[in-house]
């Protein structure tokens, strides 16, 4: 196919990480004068970014892929992510997908579609998961405020419920210098936030002898670059030195985000998560200490199999004693290849969304009595370069949610805002 000329839309579905390595991909194709378009605007290619976190994120990709086909019989249906890597021959059964391409191949969609010249077979191009050992760094730049940066893709944990070493592998990383470079990259570009990102942060260079902590001490020098957030670490691998680090930093902003996944020590167990809930508590006590404005972000999934119902509301009550700010509820869904399924005690779907509707109301208790404790406080609030319903809206430091009537001048600029509850906005 010659590229040249060709207009591509692209759509990305899933993590932070997923974004991107979306962007990176268009970047790639951007240089073969592929013109970025929207969705609707007529596209050539599309590049669909999928997620296979869950059955619900497997069936939403399906959906979008049928129905981006169905309104552009004549475009090119490119497929990559983790639901491509997972389960691509099922992907290839959709009548109008044209590559299905590899954990190993989605940094090389250009490279196919240069030699694209037939429809597709039913052979999709597919790898060995576990013998996948280089690894792409990729950051996100269409968004001129933040960017995703990616440090580390994979993970060796193998908790019982999740597909996602199988997605994407052994844990692997970038190394210091190239992160260095990258954040210098991304600032080059105006962008002032950037957040680093990876399945495993916190495992960052577990196999090149480096640490995740002196990556943190190298990024603080990186004075182009106001602000950088961590997306998510492990309990287990946050340790006491990061915490204190970010409480000092000039350059890392006040904001946690840990996954417990349960309250319960015995759901816990069930899942092969690598800590309890007494290690997960020390770790907010320990933040709270050395940082007491920070928000905390927690995982939580509902409804694992073998989750009783005096686990789960003993989780609820363990969950109610700890000092975060927001909850982020996910269901448990049955995974195909997981060890999960072997556990009995399946929880019944009604109840399940039950448990999701609890925590969620508790998560709400948690957000507003956050917010209620900055009511009259001034702090700084990056605004984001985007119209949403009259508002522009940003961040505090502390990953308050700000919204303001709509002003373009404030865009891209950290401003020092008054909080007060009628600008708090949820996500």
């Amino acid at each position: 196919m010659i590229l040249a000329g060709k207009k591509a839309a692209y759509i990305t579905l899933g993590c932070k990480l997923n974004f991107s390595e979306t962007s990176t991909i268009k970047h790639s194709l951007e240089e073969a004068d592929v013109t970025t378009v929207g969705e609707k605007d007529g596209a050539d290619i599309f590049v669909i970014n999928t997620c296979s976190v869950t059955d619900m994120a497997e069936h939403k990709g399906r959906q979008l892929i049928r129905k981006i086909i169905h309104h552009n019989p004549q475009a090119c249906i490119v497929v990559v992510g983790c639901y491509a890597q997972l389960r691509a021959r099922e992907i290839l059964q959709i009548e109008g997908v044209d590559l299905v391409l590899s954990a190993a191949d989605k940094f090389k969609v250009r490279h196919y579609l240069e030699r694209y010249d037939e429809p597709a077979t039913d052979d999709p191009h597919s790898c060995d998961i576990f013998k996948l050992s280089a690894f792409d760094l990729a950051y996100s730049f269409g968004d001129r405020t933040r960017s995703f940066l990616k440090i580390q893709d994979g993970c060796d944990y193998f908790c019982t419920y999740c597909t996602i070493p199988f997605a994407r592998g052994k844990s692997r990383s970038a190394t210091i210098p190239q992160v260095l470079q990258a954040a210098r990259d991304i600032a080059s570009k105006g962008i002032r936030e950037v957040i680093l990102t990876g399945v495993n942060t916190g495992d960052f260079g577990r196999e090149t002898g480096e640490t995740f902590y002196r990556l943190l001490q190298a990024l603080e020098e990186v004075s182009e670059i106001e602000r950088f957030r961590i997306s998510s670490i492990e309990p287990n691998l946050l340790t006491e030195d990061i915490i204190a680090f970010i409480a000092s930093s000039k350059r890392f902003m006040p904001h946690f985000h840990i996954p417990l996944q349960s309250g319960s020590n015995e759901v816990l167990r069930l899942m092969k998560r690598r800590y309890n809930r007494e290690l997960f508590a020390e770790k907010v006590s320990l933040i709270r200490n050395l940082c007491p404005d920070a928000f905390i972000g927690v995982d939580v999934i509902a409804g694992m199999r073998g989750e009783t119902d005096d686990y789960f509301e003993d989780a609820c009550r363990f969950i109610e004693t700890l000092d975060i700010s927001r909850l982020h509820v996910f269901p448990y869904s049955e995974r195909k290849g997981t060890k999960a399924l072997d556990i009995p005690g399946s929880v019944p779907p009604q109840e399940k969304h039950r448990r999701v509707n609890a925590l969620i109301r508790l998560s709400d208790r948690k957000l507003n009595a956050f917010q209620k404790r900055f009511e009259g406080q001034v702090r700084p609030v990056l605004f984001e370069d985007n119209n949403s319903r009259g508002y522009i809206c940003g961040f505090t430091d502390n990953y308050i949610r700000i919204g303001l009537p709509y002003d373009k001048t404030l865009a891209n600029r950290i401003i020092p805002v008054p909080l007060t509850p009628d600008i708090m906005k949820e996500e």
